[in-house]
């Protein structure tokens, strides 16, 4: 008979017995980001030192070849039993039959619903969870200290035009008008499709989609403004340069960078910065104050090809990767907020100048129901660059992406 895990697992109090006398392994599948795979190494050894009738093995692959990996290993049947997804991907991950529901006698509805942020149901298809969160995510404004006090700014920007001013006051280039140093980065394959569709667009009086998610809303007045002010940094003020040492986040480690909007997983690699002293602030609020932020998170889920033994055993993994503990220990290696309100919401978090502004941006963020998040990202990307190197009006790049991504809409809808 099923054996079912005791209802303390789900806070990782409590652990059942694997199966058997022999010890049961299983793959434990994410892609490559150094702080990530180091957190996992530090949690599937605590996993393994109290289970040690459990072996977890941790595969890792480049991001770019993730999802492709997952999903030929799934369809050969050598899938991992526990994997990594961001939650964008579920609808694609369900459809292809590469991860399987989540038992609700072994993880209740309930408790999910009742302990983690409500962004968690994202992970939600019909009746059934596909995966919990360890962490989630939010943006905010990263800024060096060093070149504010060079600039003699005294505080990072709370509104959209102070954030402009501080930029123009940062940013250097040299006689032949090279960027030496950017006011703000530019980087829509990073994080700023999100601060464009989810923040900007809104700030700007719309939305980026239909209420469900499947009419594209942007091809407005708002999403033009969002898209001529975004392009302006570069056309007109001048502040910051798309493609400046290749990613954002790079320029900003650099320290040739006085701003950059970045998402929390960025901590534990910005902790590595000696150079010079950075600070966090949320995100610039509109002209007549209107905030907004983005909110994301990568869940881990159980292989639609586990069962049996392993299945118990990717079971009690997931329910320990998901646990206050590990949500603790996550946040002091990759710099991503808990997932849990009781783990994140601590006087300690939000008393801290760092994860403080992410906290308090989590209670106006919007979470985009993704159908191909790549794909999606693509269309703005592209979007962006009609402007700045085709010099297409912001009005007929935005009408043309809406077109784009609508039929990607409707074709996933089929």
């Amino acid at each position: 008979m099923k054996r079912t895990i005791l209802a303390g697992l789900m806070a990782g109090a409590s652990l059942f017995a694997a199966t058997g006398a022999n010890a049961v392994e299983i793959e434990y599948w994410q892609y490559v980001f150094e702080t990530r795979v180091n957190a996992m190494d530090k949690l599937i050894a605590n996993f393994e030192a109290a289970n040690p009738d459990i072996t977890v093995k941790q595969v890792t692959f480049p991001y770019a070849d993730y999802q492709t990996r997952v999903v030929a290993a799934t369809m050969a049947k050598k899938g991992p039993d526990v994997m990594q997804l961001f939650y964008g991907w579920t609808d694609q991950f369900v459809k292809g039959k590469v991860i399987q529901p989540l038992d609700a006698g072994v993880f209740p509805h309930d408790k999910i619903e009742a302990e983690f942020f409500p962004i968690v149901s994202a992970m939600k298809r019909g009746e059934d969870y596909y995966g919990l969160p360890t962490a989630v995510r939010s943006l905010a404004l990263f800024y060096n200290k060093k070149l504010f006090e060079e600039a003699g700014i005294a505080e990072p920007p709370k509104t959209l035009d102070e954030m402009v001013e501080a930029a123009k006051k940062i940013a250097k280039t040299d006689a032949a008008g090279n960027f030496e140093v950017e006011g703000i980065t530019l980087d829509m394959a990073g994080q700023d499709h999100h601060w464009w569709r989810e923040i900007l667009v809104r700030q700007f009086g719309g939305a980026p989609y239909s209420d469900d998610g499947s009419k594209v809303a942007y091809n407005d007045a708002a999403g033009e403004k969002a898209l001529a002010f975004y392009t302006g940094l570069q056309t007109s003020e001048k502040v910051g340069l798309s493609g400046f040492m290749d990613e954002g986040q790079a320029a900003f480690r650099a320290g040739r960078a006085g701003m950059t909007i970045d998402g929390t997983f960025r901590l534990g690699a910005f902790r590595e910065i000696t150079d010079f002293e950075w600070g966090v602030a949320e995100l610039p609020a509109s002209a007549d104050g209107v905030q907004s932020n983005y909110a994301s998170y990568f869940a881990n889920a159980i292989g639609s090809g586990a069962s049996g033994e392993e299945l118990e055993a990717a079971q009690k993994f997931l329910a320990y990767i998901s646990s206050e503990e590990a949500m603790t220990l996550w946040l002091e290696e990759v710099g991503e907020l808990p997932a849990r309100r009781a783990a994140a919401l601590t006087e300690a978090n939000l008393a801290n100048p760092v994860t403080a502004p992410f906290l308090k941006g989590l209670d106006y963020a919007h979470t985009t129901r993704f159908v191909e998040e790549n794909a999606q990202r693509q269309i703005t990307t592209d979007m962006v660059n009609r402007v700045l190197l085709q010099g297409q009006s912001p009005a007929d790049s935005v009408a043309e992406a809406a077109t784009a991504e609508q039929a990607l809409l409707d074709k996933f809808a089929q």
